[in-house]
Formats: C-alpha cells, structure tokens, sequence
C-alpha cells in the first residue's frame, strides 16, 4: 500500500499510546478503502448485458424480423449470443 502521497500530523501531546492508535486507525481507514477499490474494480471486470440488452435484441428485431428477450442467463459474448438467439 502507498502511504507516500498521505500526510498525517499528530497533536504535540499524543502520547506513544494515542499516536499508536491514531497510526492505527489511519492504516485500516487506507488498508478498508483500498480493498473497497479492489472490489468496485473486480466487480466491472465481469462483462453483462447491462445497457446492451435492448441493443441486442433490437439487431435481432432487424436481422431476423421477430422480436426476443434476451434472457439474464445470456452469454455476453456477442458471437455466443448470436448463436442462440432462436431460443431467447
């Protein structure tokens, strides 16, 4: 973790005790909201058909002249898709 671009003061009176605990409060603040990035990030790496679906099934509507649904379950690889679209 980079603890470089941070600047931490501590009172003047802050005992070793209290600024033990202010050291320790200010790492697991950095350490929660790192791993809180780690996961917003890890959660859009997986593709979804969110705000393509309509997308997808519109192309369907033009190409195939019948209207579908694309179901939650759908692969988002579009080419998988494609190959399936006589089942949505």
């Amino acid at each position: 973790m980079e603890t470089s671009r941070y600047s931490v003061s501590l009172p003047d009176d802050a005992s070793e005790d209290e600024a033990a605990a202010i050291a320790a409060a200010v790492s697991a603040h950095l350490r929660d909201r790192e791993a809180a990035t780690a996961a917003a990030a890890a959660e859009t790496d997986e593709p979804s058909w969110d705000g393509e679906r309509w997308g997808f099934a519109g192309r369907v509507a033009n190409l195939q002249s019948r209207e579908v649904r694309v179901p939650d379950g759908a692969p988002t690889d579009a080419w998988s898709a494609a190959g399936r679209t006589e089942r949505f």
